[in-house]
This record gives C-alpha cells, structure tokens and sequence, in this order.
C-alpha cells in the first residue's frame, strides 16, 4: 500500500518536525539483498560465522542501508535534485531485528549565497531501544 503523507517541505520553518520514518525490522534477506545491489560484500554483513570470529556475534548491518532510509526519509517528500548536501556519522551497528525509525527537524530555513532559500534538515536514524545509530543534516533547495 502507498504512503499518503502530507507534508508540504516547502513551507517548513525552523523547528517543524519532518515525517518519522519506520523499516520493517532488518533481516539478513535485507542485508543480502543489500549487497547484491550496493556491491559491498564484506563478510561483516552476511556471513555469521565471519562475524562472530570478529568479535561481533553475528552479522550486522551497512552503515550506507541506514544511510539510505535516512535519505528515503527525505525524498518521500523532496525531489532527488532538490538535496544539495546530505552527510551522517555513524555512532553504533545495526543488527539483525532491529527496527530503524528515521525522524527530522527543520533546524533552519535560510537563503544561500546563489539566493536560493534552503532548509538545514537535522535527520537521524534510532532503533526500537532508542540508540542512534546514525545522525546528520540534509540542504535542500526549495523550488524557486
């Protein structure tokens, strides 16, 4: 079933809250398919045995997947050309079953040197206990 969300990112101000985003809980399907379509391969990810001889306990997830639902996270609502920077710092694994919620806030809304207006979107990434997992800020250009 497709999402039917209002949220209109162009008339959002500093401190609104951007839409929560919630993933199904991650399984190792998910992190296989993940790397058939990223190309990592690292055994970190999808060989259990590999994982626990690192000291791991099992397998965990790409750092980039949670990256990538932080970035669905915005273009749910804003056109791919319209984000003009995304960055994040990675601050703790993702294992398997856990369920990552993505949320946002608008931190600023402001005009840039070419006179564009952009927002500043704050935007992280948590798990069912609340440990972030991934945090960092989005500038998108609002449409002229």
């Amino acid at each position: 079933m497709a999402e039917t969300l209002a949220f209109d990112y162009t008339a959002a101000q500093a401190r609104d809250a951007w839409p929560a985003l919630s993933m199904p809980p991650v399984s190792r399907l998910t992190l296989a398919l993940y790397c058939g379509a990223s190309g990592d391969h690292n055994p970190l990810h999808v060989d259990a045995d590999f994982a626990r001889d690192a000291g791991l306990g099992d397998v965990i997830a790409h750092g980039m997947l949670v990256m990538g639902y932080m970035g669905r996270t915005l273009t749910r609502f804003v056109p791919q050309p319209a984000i003009r920077e995304f960055n994040t710092r990675f601050q703790a694994m993702t294992r398997v079953g856990d369920e990552i919620t993505c949320t946002g806030e608008v931190t600023a809304r402001e005009v840039a040197a070419d006179g564009t207006t952009i927002l500043r979107v704050s935007v992280s990434a948590a798990d069912q206990r609340g440990e972030i997992k991934t945090q960092g800020e989005a500038v998108i250009a609002l449409p002229a």
